[in-house]
């Protein structure tokens, strides 16, 4: 299976964040629609993420200043991306590689979605859950 069979469930619009935006204007926004990142896009490029790790890193080393920066100050960049042809399993090995949570999803130069190690995790256990029950139905019809 694919990215794509995620994001057949996901929201068409995928929340993002400008670089020149202030940090304090993006931890509101991420908060008021409990997520944990956005991609952070100029024009149609993804050029990074900012996530709740963002947010640690920046208080630890810049204090209560830190709300003042901009979103390009502090974000996370380049942006690990993938494409909706890539295998789940491929993603989650990738995240788990390079120990982030959020992959862009990129197609044709531009952003169709966002998918979190959640999102992939649940996914993951939904196909084996599914695939257990139709092993038990096929034993018991045995």
């Amino acid at each position: 299976m694919t990215i794509s069979a995620i994001l057949t469930n996901h929201h068409r619009n995928v929340l993002t964040a400008s670089p020149h935006e202030s940090v304090s204007d993006v931890i509101c926004r991420l908060s008021e629609n409990r997520i944990g990142a956005l991609p952070v896009v100029s024009g149609k490029a993804v050029i990074g993420i900012f996530s709740e790790r963002d947010i640690v890193y920046g208080i630890a080393q810049h204090g209560p200043d830190f709300l003042t920066k901009t979103v390009a100050d502090t974000m996370t960049a380049p942006a690990i991306t993938v494409a909706p042809e890539t295998a789940i399993l491929s993603a989650l090995s990738l995240m788990s590689k390079r120990r982030i949570r959020h992959l862009p999803v990129i197609k044709d130069d531009a952003l169709v979605g966002f998918v979190s190690i959640g999102d992939l995790v649940k996914y993951r256990i939904e196909k084996i859950e599914t695939e257990a029950a139709a092993m038990r139905d096929y034993i018991s019809m045995a």
